[in-house]
């Protein structure tokens, strides 16, 4: 096989990477290890930024986000048993909406067999070879025969546990990585939404969150052991803890409902460069992760491919590789700002255990401080929705 680019990665980015530059005439192929079925069934929260729904809406698959997704203008600050309003809209003119990332992908599957995209799904022994030179490869074995497509790039979106990043030379390379004293303990429920808005709730007990799913599901999670175990938690004990962290005296409770999936997701922060070598490019979480406090995974994923996007519409068209030659250093502005925010939030919420009563305070008179200044409230709406 031959095409201009080969993707290694059906996920957001690999996927939206493929549309657009089917939108610009370039050719590419997308290989999966897993079955149409599977991607598009493995339940994951996402949150779009004002300008990830907007490129989506300009690639002409936001059609169903706006009708399905729950569109936010704002979301609540909890702590001291009170609750504070941060008006992402009235302080950026901006907002968010809660689509999850499964069903981003579901739009872009549909939109790329709709136009006769090349995906081949449950792919097995992919390796990236050539892409010292100007004739990169990549084989697999796909259906038990052996494979390889011949291309002009090799772009990686398949994830931290892929076979992208190891294929990148180590001379040179920095993986910069925190993980995290604690993990989420994250469940679906059958019931409708317990708010309107997102709440982000920091207790002495730990940290909780509130999210809506559809007007008959929502997504719940607190702060746990990441190396706890998903049967120590029967349901019951799922609410009790739910309504310790969230409920006060306001009346206001958590809507139960009938729990049908329940997970525990580690936290880290990790960035690996370059994030490009030869003619291999790196993209989403193939290059980095963020911990989910700050609802930035697949936004940088976005920013990520729109940025190779460009470059790659600018080598085809103009025989130019300068956007090309700069991508790691552009994408790595945009990925520290939110690996920033994305750590600043998780130390904000989250309640640590080795922390000296000195730090629970300065904790706490962040909180106060941020809620209590409109600039600080500012800050904090403009980095949640993206807003630079």
């Amino acid at each position: 096989m031959r095409t201009q680019v080969a993707i290694i990665g059906a996920g957001p980015a690999g996927l939206l990477l493929s549309h657009l530059l089917h939108l610009q005439g370039i050719e590419s192929i997308v290989l999966e290890s897993r079955s149409r079925e599977d991607i598009e069934a493995t339940i994951r929260a996402g949150v779009l930024e004002q300008g990830s729904m907007d490129i989506l809406t300009e690639a002409g698959v936001g059609e169903r986000m706006k009708k399905e997704g729950a569109l936010h203008h704002g979301f609540d600050l909890q702590f001291d048993g009170r609750r504070h309003r941060i008006d992402l809209t009235g302080l950026t003119g901006k907002a968010i909406t809660v689509y999850p990332q499964h069903e981003v992908i579901k739009d872009l599957v549909a939109a790329r067999v709709a136009a006769g995209g090349q995906l081949l799904f449950q792919v097995t022994d992919v390796v990236p070879g050539g892409v010292d030179g100007a004739n990169p490869y990549v084989t697999f074995v796909h259906n038990g025969e052996a494979a390889r497509i011949d291309a002009d790039f090799v772009i990686g979106c398949d994830g931290f546990h892929g076979v992208s990043r190891p294929a990148m030379p180590a001379a040179g390379r920095e993986d910069c990585q925190r993980i995290y004293p604690f993990g989420w303990f994250g469940i679906l429920v059958e019931s409708a939404p317990s708010s309107d808005e997102l709440i982000y709730a920091q207790h002495e007990r730990g940290f909780a969150l509130v999210s809506t799913r559809t007007p008959t599901v929502q997504r719940l999670y607190f702060q746990c052991d990441p190396s706890d175990k998903v049967e120590n938690w029967s349901d019951d004990r799922i609410w009790a803890e739910l309504h310790a962290r969230l409920e006060h005296n306001d009346g206001w409770k958590v809507k139960e409902g009938r729990i049908f999936q329940k997970g525990i997701i580690g936290m880290r922060s990790f960035v690996s460069t370059p994030m490009q070598s030869g003619r291999l490019f790196l993209a989403g979480d193939s290059a980095h992760i963020v911990p989910p406090t700050g609802a930035k995974g697949m936004n940088l994923a976005i920013s990520d491919v729109r940025l190779l996007s460009r470059g790659l519409e600018q080598f085809y068209r103009q025989n130019r590789q300068d956007l090309l030659q700069s991508y790691t250093a552009d994408a790595l502005k945009r990925i520290w700002r939110a690996e920033y925010f994305s750590w600043w939030m998780t130390r904000l919420m989250h309640t640590f255990a080795d922390a000296t009563p000195f730090e629970r305070q300065m904790q706490r008179a962040e909180l106060d401080n941020i809620v209590a200044s409109r600039q600080l409230a500012t800050a904090l709406a403009e980095n949640y929705v993206g807003a630079f």
